[in-house]
C-alpha cells in the first residue's frame, strides 16, 4: 500500500516492513537499508548478474532493478524468509552440505532461482537447470559444486535427482 508522501508498506517475508523511501527506489536499497535483510545482494545494480534476487510472488526477480513503489501488494521472499522456523529450507541445506558456495556472493541468487525452478519443475534436466542459472555469475568457478547442489535440492524437495 502506497501513502501519497508517507512511504510505501510492503509484505517481505511474511512480515509487514513500512519504508520511507521514493517509489524509484530500488527494492535491492529498501531490503538491505530499511529492511536490514543482507541476503539479496548488490552486485552490478543492472539485473545482470543475480546476486539481488528475491522472489516476488513465487518467481525469481532482480531487486535491484525494480522500483519498490511497484512491490506494494506483492510478495517478497528473500533468503532469510525461505526456511521455516528454526530450520533451513530443503535448498539452503542442500547448498551447505554441498559446498555449493566459495565466497558465498552469488549464493543468494543460486538459491533464490534454484527455489523458483523447483518450484515450477520439480525434476528439471541438467540442460535446464543450466540454463535457469546461466544468468547468475559466479566468480569463485564453484559451478560443478552448484550443479550438485541443485540435484541434491532436488532430492531434498521430493525430486528425482541424486544427493
Amino acid at each position: 500500500m502506497t501513502v501519497a508522501g508517507s512511504g510505501i508498506a510492503l509484505r517481505v517475508n511474511g512480515v509487514e516492513v513500512w519504508t520511507p523511501a521514493a517509489p524509484a527506489t530500488p527494492l535491492l536499497h529498501v531490503l538491505r537499508n530499511d529492511a536490514r535483510l543482507n541476503g539479496p545482494k548488490y552486485g552490478c545494480g543492472l539485473g545482470e548478474c543475480g546476486a539481488c534476487l528475491v522472489l516476488v510472488d513465487g518467481k525469481a526477480a532482480r531487486s535491484c532493478t525494480l522500483p519498490v513503489g511497484a512491490m506494494a501488494g506483492h510478495a517478497i521472499t528473500t533468503l532469510e524468509g525461505l526456511g521455516g522456523e528454526g530450520g533451513l529450507h530443503p535448498v539452503q541445506q542442500a547448498f551447505i552440505d554441498g559446498q555449493g558456495a566459495q565466497c558465498g556472493y552469488c549464493l543468494n541468487g543460486m538459491i533464490i532461482r534454484t527455489v523458483a525452478l523447483l518450484a515450477v519443475n520439480p525434476r528439471p534436466t541438467e540442460a535446464e537447470i543450466r540454463e535457469a542459472l546461466r544468468f547468475n555469475l559466479c566468480r569463485c568457478g564453484t559451478h560443478v559444486e552448484i550443479l550438485a547442489s541443485v540435484r541434491r535440492a532436488m532430492a531434498l524437495t521430493g525430486g528425482a535427482g541424486a544427493p
